[in-house]
């Protein structure tokens, strides 16, 4: 369910949860960005240990400045400066649910679980990442400043 503020410009997300999945922390969208954190603030350490790791997927399309890394991706903006490109909200929103911004983009929501399609079972009514893992990349991916 979405209820839009009187002019538009933000929007309550409150996301249905499916039986067993785990709950999903409500958060305001404003603009093109969700400007508050969706949990304490994120450790920048561990957010770089998910951005590099192949698990979370991001090195897979986005490349950066991660020299012990051989094989990064190059369909996805890089990551080098991302600090300087757009503020913690902006970045919160791409990481949450990107096609918000880009109906066509192809990176994945990691913080939505309603109106996905080609959701493998084992995901299905799950967030990709976690509300905490999304503040810790967040953390980490401010740092990145050219």
């Amino acid at each position: 369910m979405i209820q839009l503020a009187a002019m538009g410009f933000a929007a309550v997300v409150l996301a249905p949860c499916p039986a067993g999945a785990q709950a999903l922390r409500p958060y305001a969208i404003v603009g093109d960005a969700i400007p508050e954190p969706l949990t304490a603030p994120g450790d920048a350490t561990r957010g770089r240990a998910l951005v590099v790791e192949r698990t979370s997927t991001c090195i897979l399309c986005h490349n950066g400045p991660f020299p012990e890394q051989k094989f990064q991706g190059d369909l996805a903006p890089s990551l080098a400066g991302a600090g300087s490109r757009w503020s913690e909200g902006q970045l919160r929103l791409r990481l949450v649910d990107g096609s918000r911004l880009n109906g066509a983009t192809i990176m994945p929501s990691y913080y939505r679980v309603d109106g996905l399609t080609r959701v493998g079972p084992a995901w299905r009514g799950k967030p990709i990442l976690s509300a905490e893992q999304i503040e810790d990349i967040v953390a980490y991916l401010v740092t990145l400043r050219e």
